[in-house]
């Protein structure tokens, strides 16, 4: 198949995010939906202006939102071919809350698989991107995973301790085997900056598909690692939620996933 312009479209979500999010920011309120999860003007606004503007440009590719019921979203995902995946603003509780540390990201499906994703952090005016195949880039400029040369003791973690299982969140707590720990509170972002070399290893508990899709091909094209805490890849064409361990650094993934599964394993038993 014949993508569309990853130009075309970085241009439609810059412009956008900077449009509907950024002059909102510090000046909306919000409202508490049925999961839990928060919901501003400016997700719905984001939202429905990125949904009317894909259609008008490629009318063939059906489109799929957080913002829509779970029985649309599981027939999208089941039945579609091709089909825009989209996170109108991730990091809502930290937009809410006065935090700079949110973003909008865009994922392409075709027959299942990721073929193009983007995700712009309006705050910084950064624009990560990816095309199967092709690269990653951010801001146009390539991306590419490097070896950090920490030993794990020495690292810089980004973590999600809440959606972790008791037994393992206890045991980072106790016995962390990393220096220090962070959390951005923007899952696209965090995929995103691991892709950049931001930070060592990374762990969370439970992404929903738009949290995952373009961060899974950015981290891929920049020679990132990822898998599931069941060492499993982490995109999957569903709508069930999946663990996430990243590293962007080889020697430090395998320790990392190691003191996880082990963790987990000795849970167990």
């Amino acid at each position: 198949m014949t993508l569309p312009d990853k130009y075309v479209i970085e241009d439609l979500i810059k412009r956008i995010a900077r449009e509907e999010i950024l002059p909102r920011f510090l000046k909306t309120g919000y409202e508490i939906k049925e999961d839990g999860s928060l919901l501003t003007e400016a997700d719905l606004a984001t939202d429905r202006r990125i949904q009317q503007a894909l259609a008008q440009h490629y009318p063939e590719i059906a489109f799929l939102s957080e913002e829509m019921s779970p029985e649309e979203q599981e027939t999208l995902v089941k039945d579609e071919p091709l089909l825009w995946c989209l996170d109108p603003l991730d990091g809502t509780s930290n937009f809410a809350a006065g935090i700079p540390l949110f973003a909008t990201s865009l994922a392409l499906f075709s027959k299942g698989r990721v073929v193009m994703g983007v995700t712009y952090d309006p705050i910084r005016d950064e624009m990560f991107s990816a095309i199967k195949g092709q690269g990653a880039w951010l801001n146009g400029a390539p991306l590419h995973c490097q070896s950090s040369g920490f030993s794990l003791d020495k690292t810089i973690a980004i973590v999600d301790l809440k959606r972790l299982p008791p037994a393992l969140a206890m045991r980072i707590l106790t016995q962390p085997p990393y220096k220090s720990q962070r959390n951005l509170g923007s899952c696209v972002l965090e995929w995103a900056w691991m892709a950049a070399n931001r930070g060592h290893l990374y762990l969370h508990g439970g992404m929903k598909l738009w949290d995952l899709a373009a961060g899974t091909l950015i981290l891929e094209e920049a020679g990132g690692y990822a898998c599931t805490l069941d060492n499993e890849s982490v995109f999957k064409p569903s709508m069930q939620t999946r663990s996430v361990v990243i590293s962007p650094d080889r020697q430090l993934f395998e320790q990392w996933t190691n003191y996880l599964f082990n963790t987990q394993k000795a849970a167990r038993e």
